[in-house]
């Protein structure tokens, strides 16, 4: 049996690696969907601001794609060392979709060369065919290695007899209860995270004063694609976020519990919003109730009975914080929804430039949506605890029981700060070189 404190240790270490990658792999999904939408207004419109933006986005995901695939595998590498007991279980039953997932990641990283490299030597139609293969083989490496994720909140495809894996269904643990909804919402948020930090830094070169009409009818562009598509993407999270509530209502009643502080089975229960849970005295202190609103999220009716958290063991109750990140999710990506619809109508509607205070809004949107991404992979995997295959694996028993992880993990954080620096100053240094308005006096190509 693993003691608490490695339990404790395999989780921070594993949780900053992935926390660290989230980042990177979001980025990863989400800009070059963006990139699409820029080459096809470059052809709708021929203006060669939106080529150039291809470009110049383009430039930024080479970047972040060189940290992407090196963080993935480091994930990947802890995922076999710090939880042997339960790659045990994935190896037999579910290890397809991380299978398929190579096959992804050579699609993208083909079609990134041929982007890159060839684009000037390529047609229209041909580039736009290669960046969204780029896109489409991104998309789906999230939504294979989603599909693990969602297989561990809602096991399916096997049982476990006296400790041995039995009655193995492949495509049963694939297609599992939750894999659509999950993997929708992570394309959707990832869309969403993409759009907004690519909006935030057009909003911060139209703050600067010394842009020049040039760069700054440029960033006007960029960030309306970027408030549109952040707007669409924000909003189809929403209500995936609705069905993600009535399936962990269905098969996940105690996540569903301790996100909202629940602790008494009941008719019309309530939504608490804010707050903090406090597990002694069984009740949500500060938080705001919206009477009969969480049973009508549950299942569309406001009689629905939604169980507590007393209908279960306590040892088996997630964290109480678990309730502050599910509040932070929501309210992040409904304050992002909120933000980019205002945004969208001072734009078409008023037809205003913006005041700074809204560029400074828009700024802030991509770090706030970065945040709700990583909240949200917390509170999906705090919210399973003390499970690592939902009631079926405890995450005691998954973990190893190797020693010195502590040091392990300094070390890993280390790493992690300086690959974090050397982005930014890398990203920094080649935009530095290649300015803006190099580009557009020129024809819009970037070499």
């Amino acid at each position: 049996m693993t003691s608490v404190d490695q339990v404790v240790l395999a989780r921070a270490l594993f949780g900053t690696s992935l926390g660290f990658h989230i980042i990177f792999a979001s980025l990863g999904v989400g800009i070059p969907l963006m990139i699409v939408i820029a080459e096809i207004a470059s052809i709708i419109t021929k203006n060669k601001d939106y080529h150039i933006m291809a470009a110049r986005w383009t430039k930024a995901f080479a970047v972040l794609l060189g940290v992407a695939i090196p963080s993935g595998t480091i994930v990947g590498v802890q995922l076999a060392l710090l939880w042997p007991g339960f790659m045990e279980i994935v190896g037999q039953v579910i290890s397809l979709p991380f299978q398929i997932e190579i096959y992804a990641f050579f699609l993208e990283a083909l079609f990134m060369s041929i982007y890159v490299y060839a684009a000037d030597r390529l047609s229209n139609i041909a580039r736009l065919i290669s960046v969204i293969l780029v896109a489409f083989g991104a998309s789906a490496s999230a939504v294979l290695i989603t599909d693990a994720s969602a297989w561990m909140n809602t096991p399916a495809g096997f049982r476990l007899e006296n400790g041995q894996v039995v009655d193995v269904d492949p495509w049963a643990a694939v297609f599992n209860p939750s894999f659509f909804t999950a993997a929708t919402h992570v394309l959707l948020s990832a869309y969403a995270t993409g759009a907004f930090a690519i909006g935030a830094v057009a909003a911060y070169k139209l703050l600067r004063n010394q842009a020049s009409k040039l760069e700054k009818a440029f960033h006007q562009k960029a960030l309306t694609l970027a408030l549109i598509v952040g707007f669409l993407a924000s909003f189809l999270t929403a209500l995936n976020g609705h069905e993600a509530a009535q399936e962990l209502h269905e098969y996940q009643p105690l996540k569903l519990a301790a996100a909202e502080g629940l602790f008494e089975t009941m008719d019309y229960a309530p939504l608490a919003i804010g707050g903090f849970v406090d597990p002694e005295t069984e009740e949500v202190k500060y938080g705001i109730e919206i009477p009969y609103m969480l049973s009508w999220l549950a299942e569309g009716r406001f009689d629905a009975e939604v169980k507590g958290l007393n209908e279960f063991p306590r040892e088996y109750w997630p964290p109480a914080y678990t309730h502050t990140l599910f509040n932070l999710m929501v309210g992040i990506g409904s304050l992002l929804i909120v933000i980019s619809a205002i945004g969208l109508f001072m734009f078409f509607f008023m037809k205003k430039p913006f005041p700074k205070w809204m560029l400074w809004l828009f700024v802030l949107c991509g770090p706030l949506a970065m945040v709700g991404i990583e909240t949200g992979w917390i509170f999906s995997c705090s919210g399973r605890q003390p499970w690592t295959i939902y009631f079926m694996q405890t995450t005691d028993e998954a973990a190893t029981t190797a020693t010195g992880l502590g040091l392990v993990m300094v070390g890993f954080v280390s790493l992690y700060i300086v690959l974090g620096i050397a982005v930014i100053l890398i990203l920094l240094s080649f935009f530095k070189r290649r300015p803006l308005l190099k580009d557009l006096s020129t024809k819009g190509e970037i070499q």
